[in-house]
């Protein structure tokens, strides 16, 4: 069984959110959204094979940085596909969606709205941490 294999497998018997497997290690997580894969920002993941349950364009942002070696979703949006195809990272997934809704299915995912325009995951990267951090503060009235 090569890494992704075992990795779309311990995602789909657990309740993970995100599985990383290497030769060396295997890393799990069950936190929603991108903040598994901005929590890892900085460390080299070329060995790694990913599998995650849902991949819209930030996630797919923050993958190429990770520089991760390939991918299975089970959900990627279109405009996350089209990033791992530029930037040539082979991706597997089982339900292709045209975007990615938000948790409450009333509109697209907050941060897959605000990287749609983006090009190029620096140019992602500090719009995804500032529209997470506007998310925390909730609301403005």
């Amino acid at each position: 069984m090569n890494h992704l294999e075992k990795a779309k497998l311990l995602l789909k018997e657990n309740n993970y959110t995100l599985v990383l497997v290497s030769d060396k290690e295997v890393e799990t997580d069950t936190l929603r959204g991108v903040r598994p894969l901005l929590n890892r920002y900085g460390k080299d993941y070329s060995a790694y094979s990913a599998a995650d349950k849902v991949i819209g364009k930030g996630a797919a942002f923050l993958y190429v940085l990770l520089q991760i070696k390939e991918v299975y979703a089970h959900v990627i949006s279109k405009p996350a596909l089209e990033v791992f195809e530029s930037y040539k990272i082979p991706v597997v997934y089982d339900i292709l969606t045209p975007n990615i809704d938000n948790h409450d299915k009333t509109g697209l995912c907050p941060i897959e709205m605000a990287t749609l325009p983006i090009s190029s995951p620096e140019e992602a990267l500090p719009i995804i941490r500032k529209r997470l951090e506007e998310l925390k503060e909730g609301p403005r009235v």
